[in-house]
């Protein structure tokens, strides 16, 4: 069996790859990590998925809309290798602090950064240097001066207790070896009222770690990947409560994208519901409905080409 630190390094190895292939070629980062490689987190159904990122123009990409592209530097959007979109349901305001676990790129850390404004700050947190160096050269390119990118592991978070308004990640938490010291770091990190929005992989409660991995690696983000009642269960035993881990779409038998949602306790006036309010309840059900549209879009162009 591979043991932890085989597959850190594996992990790290491939978005250190992913990295590198952006910036060599100005290609989008197939082949590595999370919705390449092989196979895909939507699966895929001709040739190597590898070979349907490629067709695609990069998994990740089609998660975000043109409006939330633009003005992004090209190589944050090609190195995006996530599974939704964090950003479109985390309810992001001016002035929070928002940090990215697996923050890659810096996609993610570049439009929370835009939402929260020149009073907030987005922190994004990962442990290749590659990734790191790229992301600091697209936060430069974009003018975002209120970005710091960290260098460390999601299981070991380099910031104070309380600190984080918002913890969102974009498929990371199922590559972790320790998901439970993943849980709670994260709230640890996170002010009274803190929130929580994750896209992940999320597997049927009837899936055994063995099923798991019979359907995909680690690194691509299926075998490690936590089932719908663990994520549940792993969250509120961190002390987080209203936690809610929605399905998007299937990505293989079983397997699912999903939204992950919690918030810390704490006495932050906004972060106790008003069960006369709607607003938050229809900007993610419209977030839900953009991200599955967008699904269905690339099923429906691997599928033209089967």
């Amino acid at each position: 069996m591979t043991g932890d630190a085989e597959l850190v390094e594996l992990v790290r190895s491939r978005y250190a790859a992913a990295a590198l292939s952006v910036t060599s070629s100005g290609a989008p980062a197939k082949d590595c990590g999370c919705g390449a490689g092989e196979y895909a987190c939507a699966g895929g159904c001709c040739g190597t998925p590898g070979d349907v990122a490629a067709a695609s123009g990069g998994f990740g990409k089609i998660l975000y809309s043109a409006d939330e592209r633009q003005d992004l530097p090209g190589e944050a959007v090609l190195a995006s290798l996530g599974c939704g979109n964090p950003t479109a349901v985390a309810d992001l305001r001016p002035g929070e602090v928002v940090l990215d676990l697996g923050s890659g790129g810096g996609i993610d850390v570049l439009l929370s950064a835009r939402r929260v404004g020149p009073a907030g700050k987005a922190y994004g947190l990962d442990m290749t240097d590659e990734m790191l160096d790229l992301a600091r050269r697209n936060a430069a390119e974009a003018g975002a001066t209120n970005v710091e990118l960290l260098r460390g592991r999601i299981e070991e978070i380099p910031l104070p207790g309380e600190s984080v308004d918002v913890v969102i990640s974009n498929c990371v938490v199922n590559l972790s070896t320790d998901k439970p010291a993943v849980l709670a770091e994260i709230a640890r990190v996170l002010k009274p009222g803190g929130r929580v929005g994750i896209s992940d992989v999320v597997a049927e409660d009837r899936l055994t770690p063995a099923d798991r991995a019979a359907r995909g690696s680690h690194v691509g983000c299926i075998a490690g990947a936590l089932s719908f009642t663990e994520y549940t269960t792993g969250l509120e035993a961190a002390g987080l409560v209203e936690v809610s881990v929605t399905p998007t779409h299937e990505v293989t038998d079983g397997m699912h994208g999903a939204i992950v949602r919690a918030r810390k306790p704490g006495p932050a006036g906004w972060s106790v519901p008003d069960p006369s309010r709607t607003d938050t309840d229809d900007a993610f059900e419209a977030a839900y409905d953009q991200i599955v549209d967008r699904v269905d879009r690339l099923a429906h162009a691997w599928d033209e080409g089967c």
